[in-house]
């Protein structure tokens, strides 16, 4: 049998859900479930501690709701991947969570093999979406200001990025560290839909000029 090779967290205010979830996980040898949050305050916590490859994130909690704690692990630049795993398929909590930086967007109603195999598409990093979110992302009309999506933190990335600042030099000036900005550039390129710090630099020049 093949050693765990990628932790995963599950996040979910309900224990019968975080039960089958896990279970089903455990079919593939290859993930290894190495915490379990009740909600957004505690699956920071353990993202801060464990440093999870992938976080199966529930959109509708008690508390912290789904969006606000994939902000927040955005925020602090944690570099796990992130599946949403939620019963929605509501247009705008599709747009929210990709928005905010959710690496998959994937419904329970799924086929257990079919969302198995998603979630291991995901943690390999791949951006995985059941068939009915992957048809409204499709047709989304393109949003007027791009700027939107990104979260405070990645916008003062950006800006340091704008000024010609190294990684290092960003990470001194938010009193961040290096891999946390990395992490940050690499959300906000995908974002903005650019390949490149330079090019998000002349898109965000482009945009101050009409300010």
């Amino acid at each position: 049998m093949a050693k765990p090779s990628l932790t995963i967290m599950i996040v979910d205010d309900h224990p019968l859900m975080r039960r089958g979830i896990r279970q089903l996980l455990a079919l593939e040898p290859r993930l290894e479930v190495v915490a379990e949050a009740n909600n957004g305050t505690e699956a920071l916590a353990e993202a801060r501690r464990l440093s999870p490859d992938v976080i199966l994130l529930d959109l509708n909690m008690k508390g912290m709701s789904g969006l606000d704690t994939l902000k927040a692990l955005r925020n602090e630049g944690i570099a796990a991947r992130i599946l949403v795993l939620t019963v929605s398929d509501a247009r705008n909590d599709i747009y929210a969570m990709v928005d905010a930086g959710a690496d998959g967007y994937l419904l329970k109603d799924s086929e257990p093999e079919l969302l198995l195999a998603q979630v291991m598409r995901g943690a390999k990093g791949e951006n995985v979406f059941s068939d009915a979110v992957a048809d409204y992302l499709a047709t989304r009309q393109p949003t007027s200001n791009p700027f939107k999506q990104l979260t405070e933190r990645e916008l003062d990335v950006l800006q340091e990025v704008a000024r010609g600042l190294s990684n290092k030099e960003i990470a001194a000036t938010l009193h961040i560290s290096e891999e946390t900005v990395k992490v940050h550039i690499r959300n906000l390129l995908r974002k903005l839909d650019v390949r490149s710090r330079v090019a998000a630099t002349v898109l965000w020049l482009e945009s101050r000029r009409h300010v």
